[in-house]
């Protein structure tokens, strides 16, 4: 096996167990100073919505991003613990009936599911809420004007114009099925958003360049389009035990992606492509970018 993906493997495990156990800690019982109380049942629904799993590819490309710039790994840890909370909150709500209906999520029944619709909508809120929280909190020891570039940063990304943005042109194509440029624009929002800030955050946390920043930014906005054809590529091939969650829903809805209106032969070599140029991008920090690199293939490869 190759060495460096043998070290990208380990590093990718090592991580996502770092990231769990500082989300078991941050969703602990106790209440922060000027909370009042964790309610019991709001907690747990939490819990459940985060604390099952996943590779945490998200707070691994920030981690990684800020290591390869040079920035604190502790804040960086609590930066991807942040941004998975957007993510799972948005996994959460995304489950619901009146978004895409799912009773199953990463092998485990989806939050609204094994508690109710109600305590999923408020799991959700509370976990959006807490992201910043945890980027302002003093635990996060990054000067103030790097936390509130990475408080404007995330709030693009999952707000209006990104990844809730994105959510709803998800729910209008429902109904239009919208062109290539629309497909690519909801796309971008929905799935790409939250992945670029993974990589653009690093630098921010690691007080790099603008130039350095641009340049991460963009490797996100290749990987985060790769992520997604390859995730529609896995809709239509993978079967629900290997993805951990419903395939082929997208199809059956009628809902356009870049796979349908160009075919999986045309959608493999568009990943590959982005994979080369994402790292293409990175070849300026030499051996150093390796694993970032790694990740991008791994992107592209993965099964689930």
């Amino acid at each position: 096996m190759d060495s460096t993906y043998s070290s990208f493997e380990h590093r990718l495990k090592d991580n996502a167990g770092k990231i769990e156990a500082l989300l078991n800690r941050l969703l602990d019982d106790a209440s922060l100073d000027d909370e009042i109380v964790r309610p019991a049942r709001l907690l747990s629904a939490m819990r459940h919505g985060v604390l099952n799993g996943g590779k945490r590819l998200r707070p691994f490309l920030v981690l990684e991003s800020a290591a390869l710039l040079g920035g604190d790994a502790d804040a960086a840890l609590r930066i991807g613990a942040a941004l998975e909370c957007v993510h799972c909150y948005s996994l959460v709500h995304d489950d619901l009936p009146a978004m895409d209906d799912d009773d199953l999520r990463r092998g485990q029944p989806t939050v609204h599911i094994a508690y109710d619709y109600a305590t999923a909508i408020l799991a959700g809120d509370s976990l959006l809420t807490y992201a910043f929280d945890i980027i302002a909190a003093p635990e996060t020891q990054l000067p103030a004007d790097r936390k509130m570039a990475l408080v404007l940063a995330l709030s693009r990304a999952g707000g209006i114009g990104g990844m809730a943005g994105g959510q709803a042109l998800d729910l209008a194509a429902e109904k239009e099925t919208p062109d290539e440029s629309g497909i690519t624009t909801l796309q971008a929002m929905k799935t790409g958003a939250l992945i670029r800030f993974a990589c653009e955050a690093g630098a921010i946390a690691a007080g790099a360049s603008d130039e350095d920043r641009k340049r991460l930014r963009l490797f996100g906005e290749k990987i985060g389009l790769a992520f997604q054809l390859a995730d529609d590529l896995l809709d239509l091939t993978a079967d629900a035990v290997t993805m951990g969650k419903a395939t082929g829903k997208d199809a059956a809805r009628g809902k356009g992606t870049l796979v349908g209106l160009h075919g999986q032969e045309w959608a493999e070599a568009t990943v590959s492509r982005l994979v080369t140029e994402a790292g293409d991008l990175l070849s300026a920090y030499g051996d150093k970018a390796n694993i970032l690199i790694e990740t991008a293939r791994f992107v592209a490869n993965r099964r689930n």
